[in-house]
Parts: C-alpha cells; sequence; structure tokens
C-alpha cells in the first residue's frame, strides 16, 4: 500500500562506506572527554608500583586508559567487566577511552582485583581537584548512611544450631563411608590380592570438604561471640569498679554470667562470611554492608566514605568523625584546629555565636570560607579563646551521649536528632537562649535543634546527604557490591564515591563553560 506520507530516508547500510569517530558524534561537553583530559593529570603512581616489580609477559594495557575506563563505567551505571569488555566494542563512548585496544572482561576485572587499595589514593587526588575548583567550603557537613546488598546469597547461610546438627550428621556419615570403604577393601583383597587402599571415594571426600566448611565457620561464630563476651565482661568490670570507688553497691537482680557461646540463632554466611544480616528498605533481610559517607554542603562532594559490618549507625559517629579531618587533611586541605577543651561551667553545650565576618582565604588558593566560632573563656584563661567548628549534622540513629561527646572532640559542632518526628505533626515551638544548667546531654542537644540557628542548620541535612544516595542508587544503579570481604568492599565504595565526586566536578564545569 503507496502511503501518501511523507518520510525520511533510511538507508542502514550507509555506515559500511564511512568511518564514525567519537569525537564527531559525541557532543564536545561529553563526560567521556573530561575524563579523557582529567584522570591522566592525577598522580596514578599507585597503579604504576605493582607493573614496576613485575617485568615477565607482555606489556600491560596503558594505566591511565584502564582508570579512565573504569571510572567512565562507574559513573554510567557499567559495574560489570563483561558488560564494560562488551561496551568497548560497541560504545562510542567507551572506543573514545580504548581506542583500538580494547581489554577483554578478564583484564578489566583483574585490574580491579589489583589495585582495590590504589583507588583510595585516586579518592584524594579527586578530592584536590575539588578543593583547588573551589568547590569544598567546609561550612556545613552531613553524616549519613545506606545498606548496600553483599554479594552473598541468603540460600548460603547457615545458623549456628543447624551447623552443630549438620556437623554431627556429616560425620555420622563420614563414619559409615569409611567402615563400608573397609569392607569393600577387605573384600577385594580376598578376592583380587593386595591394592593401593589409599584411594579415597569421591562421596567420602566430598563429606569432609563440606564437613570443614561447617567447622571454619562455627569457629568464625565462636570468636566473634567470644570477643563480645570478653567486651560486655570489660564493661561490667569497669562498671564494677566505678562503683566501688564511689562507694555505691549494684542494684537489682545479679547478671547472668556472660556466655561465650554463640546462640542457636546466629548465622554466618559461607560465599562471604564478613557480610552481615541488615533490614533492608523493602522491611525484609539480607546479607549486606552499612556503607557510609560525609558529604559538604556546598557542591554534594562526598569528603570520607567508609563501609562497616555493624547495622546500628550509633557506633558510627566516632570513626565518622575522625576520618573527615584524616581524608582533608591528606588531600592538602587546611582545616582549622581542634579546639582546647573547656570547663563545663563556663562553656556549656549552646549553639555557638557566629560572628558577622568571615575569614578570607589567602589569595592563592581557591575560595574555601571557614567561619569562625566564638568559645567562651575559662575562669583561668587570660584572654578570649577562639576556636573554630563545622557544624555536622545526624539524623537521630547517630544519636548517643558519647557521640555527642566524640563528634564534638573532633572539632566540629554535632547536631544530632534526638527522637523522630512523625508525619503531619507540627514542629516543635522555637526556642531562645541557653538550655538549663541541669539539662542532660539529650535535653542540650534537642534545646540547640529548636534554636533558630540549630533548625536552619540541622534542616540542610536532607538535602545535603540523602540526594547523594539517591544519586549513587537510583541515578546509576548502584546497590550492590560486587566484591567479598570488607576490605575490597571498602576499597569498591570509595571508587563509587569518587566517580561521584568526578560527576559533580564535571557540571561545575560544565556550567563554568
Amino acid at each position: 500500500m503507496e502511503s501518501q506520507k511523507k518520510y525520511r530516508d533510511w538507508k542502514p547500510h550507509e555506515y559500511a562506506s564511512r568511518s564514525v569517530s567519537p569525537a564527531e558524534v559525541l557532543p564536545d561537553g561529553d563526560l567521556v572527554f573530561f575524563l579523557l583530559e582529567t584522570i591522566p593529570g592525577f598522580d596514578l603512581s599507585a597503579f604504576y608500583r605493582y607493573y614496576e616489580a613485575e617485568t615477565r609477559g607482555a606489556p600491560p594495557f596503558s594505566v591511565p586508559m584502564m582508570c579512565t575506563l573504569l571510572v567512565y563505567s562507574y559513573a554510567v551505571g557499567v559495574f560489570s567487566s563483561r558488560k564494560i569488555a562488551a561496551a568497548c566494542e560497541r560504545n562510542l563512548a567507551f572506543l573514545a577511552i580504548v581506542g583500538s585496544e580494547s581489554p577483554d572482561f578478564r583484564t578489566i576485572s583483574d585490574f580491579r582485583k589489583i589495585h582495590w587499595s590504589a583507588f583510595e589514593d585516586l579518592f584524594l587526588e579527586v578530592l584536590r581537584l575539588a578543593h583547588s575548583l573551589g568547590m569544598i567550603k567546609l561550612g556545613n557537613l552531613a553524616l549519613d548512611g545506606s545498606k548496600f546488598k553483599a554479594n552473598a546469597s541468603r540460600h548460603k547461610a547457615m545458623s549456628y544450631d543447624y551447623m552443630t546438627k549438620e556437623v554431627s550428621r556429616l560425620r555420622s556419615e563420614i563414619q559409615e563411608l569409611t567402615r563400608r570403604a573397609q569392607q569393600t577393601d577387605a573384600a577385594e583383597d580376598a578376592v583380587h590380592g593386595a591394592r593401593r587402599g589409599d584411594e579415597l571415594p569421591e562421596e567420602l571426600r566430598r563429606r569432609e570438604d563440606r564437613l570443614a566448611v561447617i567447622e571454619a565457620a562455627m569457629k568464625r561464630l565462636e570468636a566473634e561471640k567470644k570477643e563480645k563476651a570478653e567486651a560486655e565482661q570489660r564493661r561490667r568490670d569497669e562498671a564494677q569498679a566505678e562503683r566501688e570507688a564511689a562507694g555505691k553497691r549494684r542494684c537489682g537482680r545479679p547478671a547472668k554470667p556472660v556466655d561465650p557461646t554463640p546462640e542457636d540463632k546466629a548465622q554466618t554466611n559461607f560465599t562471604d562470611p564478613e557480610a552481615k544480616v541488615m533490614k533492608t528498605s523493602n522491611k525484609g533481610f539480607d546479607y549486606g554492608y552499612n556503607a557510609q559517607a560525609v558529604v559538604d554542603e556546598a557542591h554534594q562532594i562526598i569528603l570520607s566514605a567508609d563501609v562497616t559490618r555493624q547495622a546500628n549507625d550509633k557506633q558510627q559517629a566516632r570513626n565518622m568523625a575522625e576520618q573527615p579531618r584524616e581524608t582533608v587533611t591528606a588531600a592538602g586541605i587546611a582545616l582549622p584546629p581542634i579546639a582546647p577543651p573547656a570547663s563545663e561551667e563556663t562553656c556549656p553545650v549552646t549553639e555557638p555565636t557566629v560572628p558577622s565576618t568571615v575569614t578570607a582565604p589567602p589569595a592563592s588558593e581557591a575560595p574555601c570560607p571557614v567561619i569562625e566560632l566564638t568559645v567562651p573563656s575559662t575562669a583561668t584563661a587570660q584572654s578570649e579563646a577562639k576556636a573554630t567548628a563545622i557544624p555536622m549534622s545526624m539524623d537521630n540513629g547517630y544519636f548517643s551521649e558519647g557521640a555527642v561527646a566524640e563528634v564534638t572532640a573532633q572539632g566540629f559542632d554535632p547536631h544530632i536528632a534526638v527522637g523522630r518526628q512523625k508525619h503531619h505533626t507540627p514542629p516543635p515551638t522555637e526556642v531562645d537562649g541557653a538550655p538549663p544548667e541541669n539539662a542532660t546531654v539529650k535535653e542540650k542537644m534537642a534545646h540547640k535543634l529548636r534554636t533558630g540557628k540549630g533548625r536552619a542548620c540541622y534542616a540542610k541535612r536532607k538535602q545535603i546527604v540523602e540526594p547523594v544516595f539517591g544519586q549513587i542508587k537510583q541515578g546509576r544503579g548502584f546497590r550492590q557490591f560486587l566484591v567479598r570481604g570488607i576490605r575490597k568492599v571498602r576499597s569498591e565504595w570509595k571508587l563509587v564515591c569518587l566517580t561521584h565526586n568526578l560527576l559533580k566536578i564535571w557540571r561545575h564545569h560544565c556550567a563554568l563553560t
């Protein structure tokens, strides 16, 4: 049927008569061209170090090319080495990186495995670049965590109670198989004469291998439980020593003795033994890791990143307050010094006074304003002491009295929610002034977040850190770690975070040009 409508000509075989160049097809400001110009300028000595010690074999692929390939792949949501290798053969952006030297999936996978620790150095290089562009202001930081699925199957796990029963069953079967083998040997010796007799039946070997794996898993659970029991016993001993020093006696029923034996429901995974069962967003449970990130307010640059096996965030406040100072200092970014502790009588926990002036950075450095916060002087001080404290906001999952003290000790001004506000309920009324002198740490923190400055500071937390995890999980599709073991998982999380920072830098660069 002939149509009266005019259509454009379709010539699918025309590509065979002309060459296609990525530079002609892709936009000038495409991410791949930005990375091709940026990454070779980084200090990649941590990657080169491995090849300098190995002189055998064929020449390896270019280190800047492989780094650019992996960074670009993680930036656009391609994480599988097989999918990366396939894209190098059919995707123009990937072809712009590899050219005629296209690595196979095994080469890509090996490069990633060999250089996991080197990506942590690359994370610092990206931070230095962000700082040189004035994208790190250190005016307000936010900390949050998110659960990511581990590379482990729920069907490859077993509880301690089931392991005990399985070990007993396997040992009985091994004894029975050994008895049958001995009977068979005796019967064959009677018929055929002497034989070697050291052949291990396949059925027996499989059971012995499985028994060894289960026993190793039981030892891991027992070691973890023993470590926790020793920590609990130390805590009890310290508490008892404090009571005896104060002349007090313990109230209530006597505490049960600390049991170093794992609970029957304690589980471990055979695929990734270091992964832990954690609650997921769909109200289910799965093996995963808890990824943490401290984000700067100005451009959502991740300043520090870590992964823990603990599902509870309360224990992460101290570690994640120490890391930004260490990471930022290692990246060559100057941080204000930690303020000396002041006495509780003259320096209560209140909202710090912010002066109207802002300290300007040296002319040679990128603009990175640091707010000076005035700390009241102690009774013995001869002059007014000044120190800087960068606000750091966290949700109520991080709150504890110890967390407040530890974050403050690192030179930050903690803004931690003390509870969860119900939906469709009006916010608490705003307050002014200092909290009561006899207020607890929790009451002081609640009072701080009800002041105008405290409320404004904490209100920015959601728009600083939570979009970062949304961009990583939903935008790029990274929801599961590909590697196993906490050390490798931490390195992969650093790779994910440095690509996030590079995407922010690229968009900032595009906005300026």
